[in-house]
């Protein structure tokens, strides 16, 4: 397995609607099991393949991960909402692609979706508090849209020209220290 590069906001691929996959392939496997691996290097809980310049139908998620001990490990290949809760949940969200930066995201509080899993399998399944969040928020990545797409314009914006700001400066052409915040999941 290897560690995938990030892509950093701001970056027009964050922005792209990404391709369904066509099969599940060892190439595919082995994409998501790299995703997985980069996901937990970076302390995230879910990445979508855009995240790391690939723009497919994919993600990953384990919300229940601890240092040095995996949780349940999710792969999405080609996820599709079905139905969404009336219901509406607040989380603070983070986001790989946005280092440090977080805000709160209203979102459905439950959500249902259809995907393949790696054995090429067709399934469907509801999810409930972080991993439904999780999950909204890495099809969003696939869709095109990103976490600040769902804040205010002026919060938005004030984040983007900040990473922008820190892009130009370089702090992102190196693997870049962790900063455990309030919704690190380990240790």
């Amino acid at each position: 397995m290897a560690l995938l590069p990030l892509v950093i906001a701001p970056d027009p691929r964050l922005k792209t609607k990404s391709e369904p996959v066509a099969a599940v392939t060892e190439e595919i496997r082995m994409l998501a099991f790299d995703m997985l691996e980069t996901m937990y290097h970076e302390r995230g809980v879910g990445l979508a393949a855009v995240q790391v310049g690939v723009l497919m139908r994919l993600i990953v998620a384990d919300v229940d991960w601890r240092e040095e001990e995996q949780g349940k490990q999710w792969v999405f290949i080609n996820p599709e909402i079905l139905e969404l809760s009336d219901k509406p949940h607040t989380y603070k969200e983070g986001c790989l692609s946005f280092p440090d930066q977080f805000a709160d995201v209203e979102r459905p509080e439950r959500v249902r979706v259809r995907f393949t899993d790696l054995d090429g399998q067709v399934r469907e399944k509801t999810f409930t508090g972080l991993l439904a969040t999780c999950v909204q928020h890495e099809i969003d990545h696939i869709n095109g849209i990103t976490f600040v797409d769902h804040i205010s314009r002026i919060k938005k914006d004030m984040i983007l020209r900040k990473l922008q700001k820190l892009k130009k400066a370089g702090a992102f052409d190196h693997d870049h220290d962790h900063v455990h915040g309030e919704h690190c999941n380990h240790g």
